[in-house]
């Protein structure tokens, strides 16, 4: 069988992001256990807010189109998801909306296991936006998105000078996402 293709990404541009070190740490535990990572940044693939009328004029943006083919390109992704107002970010509701617009061949939430976390200052960990992205994900675009979440809380204190969580129930939490990720990215290919 052929090594998972795993796309990693974080729902936050900001260069000192929570949601950012989270990802990161989860492609790295991922390519240890021999996933195949694609770790993306929003920040290099800038779309306009979504506009049907923008749409229609100019079609779609050829960075949704890039981030469409990395998306169906995947076995499994792994999306960090920030916490805004009790919900998810502009910028990860955008991205997602851009790409279902894209009528490309290749499927970029079907068929593929989505692994969903957080990391927020605060003491619930990004989990209400958490909430929010599993409806959008499995409601909205039809994609198959695992029980299991990892919600980091107080996160600004959550990582050492390595990029590992320091709080052994989390960094516990994180482990078994990953290893849930992998299990069922496998049966999907073996089944798809």
């Amino acid at each position: 069988m052929r090594t998972p293709k795993i796309l990693v990404c974080s729902g936050s541009s900001r260069s000192a992001s929570l949601n950012a070190k989270l990802a990161a740490l989860a492609a790295k535990k991922l390519a240890i256990l021999d996933a195949e990572v694609t770790h993306l940044s929003l920040k290099d693939y800038p779309l306009p807010i979504y506009d049907g009328d923008l749409e229609e004029v100019e079609g779609v943006p050829e960075n949704a189109r890039k981030l469409h083919k990395h998306f169906q390109a995947q076995d499994g992704i792994f999306l960090t998801c920030p916490e805004y107002n009790a919900g998810i970010t502009p910028l990860l509701k955008n991205t997602l909306d851009w790409i279902s617009r894209v009528k490309e061949p290749g499927e970029p939430y079907r068929n593929k296991v989505f692994a969903l976390g957080a990391a927020s200052p605060g003491g619930f960990g990004g989990m209400r936006g958490l909430i929010g992205m599993r409806t959008i994900l499995e409601v909205g675009l039809g994609a198959m998105v695992l029980p299991q979440m990892v919600s980091v809380p107080r996160a600004s204190g959550a990582f050492d000078d390595k990029g590992d969580l320091t709080e052994e129930r989390v960094a516990g939490q994180l482990d078994k996402l990953v290893d849930a990720l992998m299990r069922a990215t496998r049966i999907e290919m073996t089944n798809g």
